[in-house]
């Protein structure tokens, strides 16, 4: 079997709902023929920053390795201003952005649609196969 791209996300979120985001890195996981580095910024293992300029360059140099960003498309996005900066910062390096949208959620944020490559819903193989097509490098 051929060695398998191991592909380098960025998988932006809100600490408060960090169970969406550990459900998400299980999916990745647990995902059939794909390989994935996280350099994500978990609530376990928090970037220190001692301003807002110290954080944005952390995110910066933890998204610019990146091959692509996801972004978990919650309501509450939209008022979330780390969020709207990790999708700035991903528009600003050229990286693809896939958007997931919530179990049940009809709604999207718009901020998150208008920045989305694509936008899947959450199951594990829509998600690995937007990244597959999203990916480059």
């Amino acid at each position: 079997m051929p060695t398998l791209k191991t592909y380098r996300i960025f998988i932006s979120h809100v600490w408060q709902y960090s169970s969406r985001y550990n459900r998400i890195v299980r999916m990745l996981n647990e995902a059939n023929h794909f390989d994935w580095g996280n350099y994500s910024v978990p609530e376990h293992d928090p970037k220190h920053a001692n301003d807002d300029d110290e954080l944005e360059k952390a995110l910066k140099n933890q998204i610019s390795p990146t091959h692509i960003v996801l972004v978990l498309a919650g309501m509450y996005t939209n008022h979330r201003k780390w969020i709207q900066k990790e999708i700035e910062i991903a528009q600003d390096y050229g990286k693809p952005i896939v958007g997931i949208k919530p179990w049940g959620s009809e709604r999207t944020p718009k901020i998150v649609s208008d920045a989305a490559n694509e936008m899947v819903r959450w199951n594990n193989s829509s998600i690995v196969s937007a990244i597959r097509r999203n990916s480059y490098e």
